[in-house]
């Protein structure tokens, strides 16, 4: 074991990327960079880890700030719920803690969606701590490297690679050496067509020397995915859109969006204009669906989703509690799913 820790550890001294959160050992920073790099890659993580520091420059900044500014610099990440959680962890260690993060893994896994992996990352690499990390990139070295053909996403499984990963834990730089495991994983032992003929592991990987470099990891079974179709109305009155703010219990939990008239397909004109009259007890005369997108698909973890966007003009002000008149130079100002400020950019016409 002491020489895979070494091997290892050689390894990523050499070929690490220079990433701006490996330039300290300051917790919050170790955090940010995780909670953002979560089913993100790092190319794409990158402008938001920037933007996060360089707009809350340490846990008080971003505690103190208002939830919509930190959903609006999260735009376009995805998995909203992570940014909520940021910021909710973020006034804990404020509160809980005087703003200085909690040097125990225990105290770590109850800030609000900091998990096992997130807890042993910034415990290893912040503290100095023995604790090992297992991520995706670790299930597939792990797997790969010793054959464990145990499915990742089964209680089974995920005791056996922990308990795995623990044994093999460089307890005296336990921060640098889960950060080289990761790394490995990321760069050298990709999922698809990884370069097996030159790695510094393949004399001893079961998975290569046996053929099932493909095969692993395992999985038990595929997540059901649900389609939905969403037929958004885009409100236009004067110079401003009516938005609304997206309720708790569904995808995009306090983002904003448009009327949305979800149904089992896509609706054509003549019912998109009898649901939007039925809602808000127009005339034919009050309005006029003046255009409309393409569809659109938008890809979730669990969900797709069939969108259509119609753009539709009334004439006089909307009185509902549902929805908020915001004028266009201020559209900005709100947070977005991707889709909704996608849609905005590709029909930039409908704003003028």
């Amino acid at each position: 074991m002491l020489i895979w820790s070494k091997l290892l550890m050689d390894w990523y001294s050499a070929v690490k990327r220079d990433l701006p959160w490996r330039k300290s050992k300051d917790p919050y920073r170790v955090w940010l960079s995780e909670v953002i790099l979560q089913q993100t890659r790092v190319a794409q993580g990158m402008p938001y880890y920037e933007t996060f520091v360089s707009h809350y420059p340490d846990v008080q900044a971003l505690a103190a700030a208002p939830e919509q500014a930190v959903l609006r610099d999260w735009q376009g990440l995805g998995y909203y719920s992570r940014a909520r959680n940021l910021h909710q962890a973020a006034k804990q260690v404020v509160q809980a803690h005087g703003g200085e993060f909690p040097a125990s893994y225990q105290a770590l896994l109850a800030l609000k969606g900091v998990g096992p992996y997130t807890a042993a990352a910034i415990s290893s690499i912040a503290f100095n701590l023995p604790q090992a990390v297992v991520d995706g990139n670790v299930y597939r070295v792990l797997s790969r490297m010793f054959g464990v053909r145990e499915a990742i996403d089964q209680p089974t499984g995920q005791k056996i690679f922990a308990q795995l990963a623990d044994k093999l834990l460089d307890r005296e730089e336990p921060g640098t050496y889960n950060q080289a495991l990761m790394e490995f994983g990321a760069l050298q032992c990709v999922p698809v067509n990884p370069d097996c003929e030159n790695c510094l592991f393949n004399a001893d990987c079961v998975a290569f020397k046996e053929g099932t470099v493909r095969l692993l990891p395992v999985k038990a079974g595929k997540v059901k995915v649900r389609k939905r179709f969403f037929n958004y109305v885009v409100i236009r009155f004067e110079d401003g859109l009516y938005l609304q703010q997206r309720q708790a219990g569904d995808i995009w939990q306090h983002l904003w969006d448009f009327t949305n008239f979800e149904a089992d397909r896509e609706l054509n004109e003549i019912e998109i204009s009898t649901h939007f009259q039925q809602k808000f007890s127009f005339s034919e005369m009050d309005f006029r669906v003046i255009a409309h997108s393409e569809p659109a698909k938008h890809v979730l973890t669990h969900q797709r989703i069939f969108a259509k966007f119609w753009l539709v003009q009334i004439f006089h002000n909307l009185q509902n509690k549902e929805l908020k008149f915001v004028p266009i130079n201020h559209l900005d100002t709100y947070p977005l799913p991707r889709l909704i400020d996608l849609t905005i950019k590709k029909n930039k016409e409908w704003l003028d």
